[in-house]
């Protein structure tokens, strides 16, 4: 009895003691560690400081104001048509702008996965929307694009019968998607062209030998292999586009009236034009709710999209056949050997 209890303690201090692998762990994770406190500083107490503030009435025009409401501001916020409104117009505004994203930049990056004289040069220039500052894209297409009078959009169409269209003004939501279409389509087309030039040529060459078009090829072969990029592309795009504000400030004020009034610019009028703090935080604190949401259901679509069982044997069969015409020549060189 007296031998077992003294072993117990030691046993039990072997187990505390780190292992070999724990002190790698810590080791390899120690230098991460300034950036991680870093990151929460600045990402995560901002997020807490407005959860606080999100549960306070408080609006800056009004001196003294300041009391404790819990959940009044949210009640308000989800209560008002305009709320209800703005989150309508984010919804219409990131699907369409993610989905012509998507496309678009499928259409640029299998037309530069190809070989062609100036490639480089083509692909420099699909690339530069993307690196113009969202600010100074608005602006160029408000005053050069679109402006009714003076714009290239109408000059290119005048000879159509279009005249002087003021786009922004009759068709704001569909402008705004544009301007979205032509700033983050760059972005997918990088995403998806990465995917594109992973693909193995040998499957798409035994694919073409057993007689498949190119239109079959790409439906059975490429677009599946491109499953997870695409997923990719429209997580990211849908977490950045929901959060769109500086084309619809610069273009149209939210206008006309709130036909363009997105989540983010309803906040910025709750914030900086009726100075109501506590609404403000409460309606970005929902924005960030809402833009989690948006994020994993368009994952679980897009997933859906590419679990056709038929799809996955025809794939799985032409890759079988792309082994196999690798492997026969192996084969028969070992023969004659």
């Amino acid at each position: 009895m007296a031998a077992s209890a003294t072993t117990a303690p030691a046993a039990l201090g072997r187990r505390r003691r780190p292992t070999g692998l724990t002190q790698e762990r810590r080791r390899r994770r120690g230098p991460l560690l300034p950036a991680l406190i870093f990151t929460i500083i600045i990402t995560q107490l901002p997020f807490v400081v407005t959860l606080v503030y999100s549960f306070f009435s408080w609006n800056l025009l009004r001196p003294g104001s300041r009391e404790f409401a819990f959940l009044e501001n949210y009640g308000e916020v989800l209560g008002d048509s305009t709320t209800r409104k703005a989150l309508l117009v984010t919804v219409l505004l990131t699907a369409g702008a993610v989905l012509a994203s998507v496309l678009l930049g499928l259409v640029c990056a299998l037309l530069v996965d190809r070989k062609f004289l100036g490639r480089g040069v083509v692909r420099t220039l699909l690339i530069a929307p993307f690196l113009v500052m969202p600010a100074a894209a608005a602006l160029l297409w408000k005053t050069t694009m679109l402006h009714p009078v003076f714009g290239i959009i109408n000059w290119v169409l005048s000879p159509l019968g279009v005249g002087e269209v003021d786009w922004a003004s009759e068709f704001p939501l569909l402008t705004i998607i544009a301007v979205e279409t032509w700033h983050w389509a760059p972005f997918m087309m990088l995403i998806l062209l990465g995917g594109l030039q992973s693909q193995d040529r040998a499957v798409l060459e035994a694919a073409r030998v057993d007689g498949a078009t190119p239109l079959q090829s790409f439906r059975y072969l490429t677009l599946p292999h491109l499953r997870q990029f695409i997923e990719l592309g429209v997580v990211l795009g849908s977490i950045y586009i929901v959060q769109t504000f500086d084309s619809i400030f610069m273009i149209t004020q939210g206008g006309p009236g709130t036909s363009t009034t997105n989540l983010p610019f309803e906040l910025y009028q709750r914030a900086f034009r009726a100075f109501d703090v506590g609404e403000a935080a409460a309606l970005g604190v929902i924005v960030v709710v809402l833009t989690i949401i948006v994020a994993t259901y368009a994952l679980r679509v897009i997933s859906r999209l590419f679990t056709d069982p038929v799809v996955a044997a025809r794939v799985l069969d032409i890759s079988a056949f792309g082994r196999r015409e690798k492997a026969e020549p192996a084969r028969a060189e070992e023969v004659a050997a």
